[in-house]
Parts: structure tokens; C-alpha cells; sequence
């Protein structure tokens, strides 16, 4: 991965720049363990803030209660004309409903995120998956209309998002972009959590590292930062399990370079924080795998620092699918 610097987007990317919208609106970021707000101006400027815990054990509706919430600390004095939300889960922002989810949220998956959170806000809503919505200011941010874009996020899950000739893909149910699912040679017999077995989450992960880590040692390692300290160290096998998952994870997004043809790939989330071991695994994986119209194309970090998904989400609510409050269901 290229030493590109995360955080420094070029200017006039935010939510006006990238779809117009010349109106205040509100934008969140729910996760498993936190919910982000922010009011942002006609112009872009972020115009007030708030984080609050998830209510992720107290099930859906607590869940919409508390977004809810979020929205009206941001803006106290109803200047929004319109919500975007980016959600943990496969999101289909078609229909407003959250189609798939894991347990880190309790009963999320078929919750009917558009309407129900519409209904509590009194606002227009636009929804999608949090990767999606994070990839999208990226996706303006490429010269021209018609660019492509590969986005990855590694984390505690493998996450995606693909464009193409500057329109994000969404896919049948939302699930468009959901590459930690695409099999890998590395995983081969490895059991997922969605129910398959080999899938590329149970071995490029963060969890899929350091559970690859304690099965070549027996040991115990806890999280992926114990694994990096020791492969810092020089300890073979935690070198072996993060370039094992960096490998696996280089060669799934070089194949898909090679099917879709884009323009920038772009590698985020926490686990390439680890550092330069990580890394430059996976560059090596990708660019063993590109044909020879890509050669030269290298995966980078994000452009847009921690605002890039109340950032995206904000931006929805020009692009996608508005659920109105009340609305006959």
C-alpha cells in the first residue's frame, strides 16, 4: 500500500460537492459498540457532533430510539430537511430494510431501518450498508463521472464496496460488495459465520489473524495488536499469520481488480494499521494477481479520515432512495 496520508480529502468533497445537495442534513454512523452524528451545513461544514453508545444488546428497536436521539442532540433546532444513515449489516436501501446481520446487534437483520427510523425523526431517510456509505465520498472524490472504485474494509469482519463507471453497486438485497465472503485458498476448510466454510473473513480478519495465530501456537493471543507486537519481535508464526491473512486478502481484491477494472482500490479499516508487515503483503498479493492493463495500480488507504462515514451517509439522502415518515408500508 502507497504511504498516501488518511485524513487530507481534497477540498470540496463533502456532502454538497458530491451530490448538490444545498440543505442541512444530518448524517450517522451505526456500529456495534457506537452511534456517530453530525449536522452538516449546505456547504459541507460540519456544523455539530455527538457520539453515543449502541444499545446492541437491547434489540432493534432501542436501537432506532437511540439513533434517533443522536439525530435531535445534533440538531436541536430542526434545520435538517434530511437524515442519511450508514448501518452495520447488508443494508438494501431500495426497500430501507437491513436483509442480513450478524449478533452484534441483537435483532437487527429485518428491521425495517428507512421507515422506522423516519417515523421516529419526522424526516426523509436514506440508508446503506456502512461500507458503502464510507466508500463514497471516495467515489467522488475520482476525476470525472465515470470512474471505478475497489473499496475494502478490514476490520473485525471484511467489508466492501464496488463502483463502477462512477455508480455504486448495491445488488440484489443490498449484498453487492460483501467480499469477506468470496472464497480463499488460505481459509480452505476454516468454518465462516455466515455458515460456509474457506471464506476470506475467517483468515484476513482481525479475529481471522489472531485465531490463525493460536492454532499454529496453541497460545493464547487475545487481539490482533498482541500478534502484531510479537511479529514486531520477529515471532514466526504471528509473521506467518498476518501475512497469510495479507496474502489471502491481496489476492481476492487483485481478481477482482481484474473483473471490474477500477480506476483506485482503496484498503481501510483497522487491521492495515498494524503496520508496514501487513501492508506490503498485500500489495504483493494484488499486484501478482493484475492483468497487464492494471499493472501499476497498488492498493492505497482511504482518503477521508474519521468524518468519512457520517460523511457518505450524509450524502445518501441526494443519490439514494428517500423513506418518508408515515409512509403506508
Amino acid at each position: 500500500m502507497n504511504s498516501r496520508p488518511t485524513g487530507t480529502a481534497p477540498t470540496g468533497t463533502g456532502p454538497k460537492s458530491a451530490a448538490a445537495t444545498g440543505a442541512v442534513v444530518i448524517g450517522l454512523d451505526l456500529g456495534g459498540t457506537k452511534i456517530a452524528a453530525a449536522l452538516f451545513a449546505d456547504d459541507g461544514r460540519v456544523l455539530a457532533r455527538h457520539t453515543r453508545p449502541t444499545p446492541a444488546r437491547d434489540g432493534a428497536a432501542a436501537v432506532l430510539d437511540a439513533l434517533a436521539a443522536a439525530a435531535a442532540e445534533v440538531d436541536p433546532d430542526g434545520r435538517a430537511t434530511a437524515l442519511g444513515i450508514a448501518a452495520a449489516g447488508v443494508v438494501d436501501p431500495r426497500s430501507g430494510m437491513v436483509t442480513s446481520a450478524t449478533d452484534s446487534i441483537s435483532g437487527w437483520a429485518g428491521t425495517a431501518l428507512g421507515t422506522g427510523l423516519a417515523d421516529r425523526t419526522g424526516l426523509p431517510v436514506a440508508c446503506d450498508n456502512d461500507v458503502r456509505a464510507t466508500a463514497g465520498p471516495e467515489l467522488a472524490a475520482l476525476a470525472g463521472r465515470h470512474g471505478s472504485l475497489l473499496f475494502a474494509a478490514v476490520g473485525t469482519g471484511v467489508g466492501g464496496a464496488l463502483a463502477v463507471d462512477g455508480r455504486m453497486l448495491h445488488g440484489a438485497s443490498g449484498i453487492a460488495g460483501h467480499m469477506g465472503h468470496l472464497p480463499s485458498a488460505e481459509a480452505a476448510g476454516l468454518p465462516c459465520t455466515c455458515g460456509a466454510t474457506g471464506h476470506l473473513e475467517v483468515i484476513a480478519s482481525g479475529p481471522g489473524i489472531t485465531a490463525h495465530y493460536e492454532r499454529l501456537t496453541g497460545a493464547p493471543a487475545g487481539r490482533l495488536e498482541a500478534v502484531a507486537a510479537r511479529a514486531a519481535r520477529g515471532e514466526r508464526a504471528a509473521v506467518h499469520a498476518i501475512t497469510t491473512g495479507a496474502t489471502a486478502a491481496g489476492r481476492v481484491l487483485g481478481g477482482l481488480a481484474n473483473a471490474l477494472g477500477p480506476d483506485r482500490v482503496v484498503v481501510g479499516g483497522g487491521v492495515p494499521r498494524i503496520g508496514a508487515l501487513y501492508g506490503d503483503a498485500l500489495t504483493a498479493a494484488f499486484t501478482s494477481e493484475l492483468m497487464p492493463p492494471l499493472r501499476g495500480l497498488v492498493p492505497e488507504p482511504p482518503l477521508f479520515g474519521h468524518d468519512a462515514a457520517v460523511l457518505g451517509a450524509a450524502a445518501l439522502t441526494t443519490i439514494l432512495p428517500l423513506h418518508h415518515p408515515g409512509a403506508l408500508r
